[in-house]
Order: structure tokens, then C-alpha cells, then sequence
């Protein structure tokens, strides 16, 4: 490739992020502009105004890495575990994704792994319309739009929803009541309900086997994530528990009793 072509100038949010990372390293072994200056047979001066520009070559950006004792892919690889990584959104952020169906629906592909091409395929909306939307999830942290619109997920392995927050509300007001209405599938599918009466200290072991299940879920999702879509089913998991009990049992209380009966 020519001296002259630059590096994916489309990328520039992963150029500075590189170039942040390319310094760090230079820092880390006691390296100089000076001495990527030998190495790259260019004056000191020039090389100080590629890293002020941010205007590497492929061939300038291989050159540097293997002068820090890195292949460029190694490089890259570093960069991209530098960049930070989300773990929610602010309350004002989940409020602009439910104020828009196909930005909340593009969210929710996109954390779901899903390409650009299988969303548009799959549901009715245009390319247009899914990459505007992509590019704001980009600005949210969701995910990081590549070049050629691909999608690479920015949020943590672990993001979740604010508790209580607007995201929760409204999958609670638009969809818990049709998901429980079923019907369940007896073979696939299933819809179980328990009660007990428990202690403190039995409550506490509940609520940790309910995040273990919880996280499976999430490790058999991360399992999933390399098989073909048309293979995987959307699943949804309703795990909740409270201190209840039934209306019609409170009704026949005593005005003086102790633990309720379910």
C-alpha cells in the first residue's frame, strides 16, 4: 500500500484510541519520538506530526508495532481491550431508547450480537434507519460502529438495565402481562410457581441461587452467540420472589396475627 493512503479513515475514534495506546507502550519501555525516528528512518519532526495527526499508514502503524515488539494484530488487540467498557445507562439514556421503538429494537439486536444484515432481514426496517440508530447507540457506548456498519458490542458481558429504571417499567407495563398469558409449550417451554415459608438467612440463599440462574442463562447466551440465527430462539426469564401472599388470604386475617400462611 502507498505511503500516502491512510489507515481506515473512517475509524478515527479507533485511530485516536490506537494512537493512545501505541504512546502508552513507548512510555512503558522508555521509548522517545527520537528513537521511532531511527527506527523509522524519518526526522523527529516528522514523526511527531503523524502522531499529532493521527494520520498512520498500514504500513507506518506495522513499522511502529513491530519497533514496540508487537505484529500490528497484536497491536490492535491491545487497543481494542483498552477501550472502556459499559456496564448501564443512565435513567435520561433508557428514556431516549424506549422513546423510539427501533432504537430500543436495534439496542436489544445489537446486545444480542446481532449484524447489521440480520436485522434488517429480519425485521421492518431499513438500512438506513438501523445505521442511524446504531450511530447513536455508538454515542451511548452500547457499541462500536466499524467500518462497513459492523457492530461490536461495547457493553459488558454483565450490562443490565437500571433497577427500577425506565427500561424495567416499560417491559413490565408492555410485556410481562402477555409472556405470562402464554400459551407454554409443555415440551419446550415452561412456567413454574412455588411458594414456602422461609427464614432471613433462607431468603439470602434464594436470592443467590436466582443470580446463579441468571447467570447461566447469560453463559449459555455467550455459547450461542457463533451459531447461525435462524438456529437460535429468542428466551425470555421471569425469576422474581417477594413476601406475599394471596388478597383473598389477607382478607380473612385477624386484625392481630402473626407470619402469613404462603
Amino acid at each position: 500500500m502507498a505511503h500516502g493512503v491512510s489507515f481506515f479513515d473512517a475509524m478515527s475514534a479507533e485511530i485516536i484510541q490506537l494512537v493512545a495506546t501505541i504512546k502508552r507502550e513507548l512510555k512503558a519501555q522508555g521509548r522517545t519520538y527520537r528513537d521511532v525516528s531511527r527506527a523509522l528512518k524519518l526526522s523527529e519532526g516528522s514523526v511527531k506530526r503523524i502522531f499529532s495527526s493521527e494520520r498512520f499508514t498500514v504500513t507506518r502503524l506495522a513499522q511502529v508495532s513491530q519497533f514496540l515488539g508487537f505484529t500490528l494484530a497484536e497491536l490492535l488487540q491491545a487497543s481494542a481491550a483498552s477501550l472502556p467498557s459499559l456496564g448501564t445507562l443512565t435513567s435520561e439514556q433508557e428514556i431516549q431508547l424506549i422513546s423510539d421503538d427501533k432504537l430500543l429494537l436495534v439496542a436489544v439486536c445489537a446486545l444480542n450480537h446481532w449484524s447489521l444484515p440480520d436485522i434488517v432481514s429480519f425485521y421492518r426496517i431499513t438500512k438506513l434507519e438501523a445505521v442511524k440508530r446504531l450511530r447513536i447507540l455508538d454515542l451511548m457506548g452500547i457499541i462500536e460502529l466499524l467500518p462497513g456498519d459492523r457492530i461490536r458490542r461495547r457493553a459488558k458481558r454483565d450490562f443490565d438495565w437500571l433497577p427500577h429504571g425506565p427500561i424495567r417499567r416499560y417491559f413490565s407495563e408492555q410485556g410481562l402481562g402477555e409472556f405470562l398469558a402464554g400459551p407454554f409449550d409443555p415440551d419446550t417451554e415452561s412456567l413454574e410457581f412455588a411458594h414456602g415459608m422461609l427464614t432471613a438467612s433462607a431468603h439470602g440463599e434464594l436470592k443467590v441461587e436466582v443470580r446463579r440462574l441468571r447467570s447461566k442463562l447469560a453463559s449459555l447466551h455467550e455459547q450461542s452467540i457463533p451459531a447461525n440465527l435462524m438456529e437460535k430462539h429468542g428466551t425470555g426469564l421471569v425469576v422474581a420472589f417477594r413476601r406475599w401472599e394471596p388478597i383473598a388470604f389477607r382478607l380473612l386475617r385477624r386484625t392481630s396475627t402473626g407470619a402469613a400462611p404462603a
